[in-house]
């Protein structure tokens, strides 16, 4: 059976797809300004994010259990199941925005920080690579990482990738966006937007100088290189959601052995602070397990948020949740809808799969909000700036 008919579904079961021919040619003629790029698409949080600005023509992902995740709200007509290794940029529909979300592990301060030219972090030439071999590249483009890309190594990182982009006649800005503007998760993300040098930037999406985009860690990765913008959005309001908006109250508790484990190793300060909480609502502290002094610990943190969700590659990486309720404590780990809600994902959202599926789905992703912000104050006025000068 020739391949490029079999179908979508029996291609995620084998874990392999092709972008048809068929649709490659129909998204390239009915390619307008709205349409976009999505590499390493994972459970598809970015597309949920620019819906009502862009629409994606491609995605891919080489996660088959995110690729499901994906399909399941966005479709599969448009959908490549495989490495960005096996792809040649001429194959891909035109479209005046590229985003990709690659591969973090070699670049997170909590792995062993390789670089972004080691195997996974370093897909992100593949990417470029891709880029080069379309007719004609995209005018904007954004890649998105982990804090770790602007402070590791002295920025070293970040200035590869900046000079790359430079190189290929790109003018571009960095920022840090923490996800707990929007949402209880406190999220610290690297967002790295480029726009082609022979478009004029609008005037209101720059500023001369570092503003809330602009940390301490973003500004030393930008000293003294070319071609750098001061990307401008407007600061978003107050967030008005807390953790306490996101828990499922009703949800089970771990079983009594594993509930008990996670009480004991609760520290004697935080304890008290529990013991201290008024009975009149129920509370939720949420908290990771940490090896402190030779010696586990549940370390919990009390301000209404969530820490940085993660994938659940081992024990420690799952966020525990201990409930004050009713006056007794109880412990759980934080549930699937939980995760989502925290990344902004509204209800009816479906997360197939286990539990570490959904989990990793929503921990390995980009906060919906923060992808929806973006998307209107920069990167829609960005494309639009493209389009009317062509």
């Amino acid at each position: 059976m020739n391949q490029l008919l079999i179908p979508w579904s029996d291609k995620l079961a084998r874990n392999e797809s092709k972008f048809p021919p068929p649709l490659r040619k129909q998204a390239a003629r009915n390619n307008t300004p709205e349409k976009f790029l999505e590499f390493f698409a994972g459970s598809g949080l970015v597309a949920q994010g620019l819906n009502g600005y862009f629409r994606p023509a491609w995605a891919n992902d080489i996660c088959a259990k995110k690729a499901a995740v994906y399909t399941a709200n966005h479709g599969a007509e448009h959908f490549y199941l495989g490495s960005v290794s096996n792809l040649n940029g001429a194959d891909l529909p035109q479209a005046p925005l590229a985003w990709a979300s690659f591969p973090c592990q070699d670049l997170s301060l909590a792995g062993l920080t390789e670089g972004i030219h080691a195997a996974r972090s370093g897909m992100v030439w593949e990417w470029l690579r891709i880029i080069d071999e379309m007719p004609s590249r995209p005018p904007v483009l954004v890649a998105e990482n982990v804090a770790g890309l602007v402070s590791a190594a002295g920025g070293n990182h970040y200035r590869a990738l900046h000079q790359a982009l430079v190189g290929r006649g790109y003018r571009v800005g960095t920022m840090l966006i923490d996800a707990a503007r929007w949402v209880p998760q406190s999220r610290q993300r690297v967002f790295v937007v480029a726009i082609s040098k022979e478009f004029d930037i609008p005037p209101e999406l720059v500023s001369q100088s570092p503003n809330w985009l602009h940390p301490e860690t973003i500004c030393k990765a930008a000293d003294g290189l070319e071609a750098w913008v001061w990307w401008s959005m407007p600061e978003p309001t107050l967030r008005k959601q807390n953790l306490s908006d996101v828990i499922e109250w009703d949800a089970p508790f771990s079983a009594p052995a594993t509930e008990a484990r996670n009480l004991e190793l609760i520290s004697s300060r935080h304890r008290k602070i529990l013991d201290q909480l008024p009975d009149v609502k129920p509370f939720a502290a949420p908290g990771y397990k940490r090896t402190r002094g030779g010696k586990q610990v549940l370390e919990l943190r009390f301000d209404n948020l969530s820490g940085c969700l993660r994938t659940p590659e081992g024990g420690s990486s799952r966020q525990v949740i201990v409930i004050k309720k009713n006056g007794q404590l109880h412990s759980r780990l934080l549930t699937v809808r939980e995760a989502a809600r925290l990344m902004g994902v509204p209800d009816t959202y479906v997360i197939p799969g286990s539990y570490n599926d959904g989990y990793k789905a929503m921990g390995d992703a980009v906060a919906v909000p923060v992808a929806a912000w973006l998307a209107k104050n920069l990167l829609s006025p960005l494309v639009k700036a493209t389009h009317d000068e062509r």
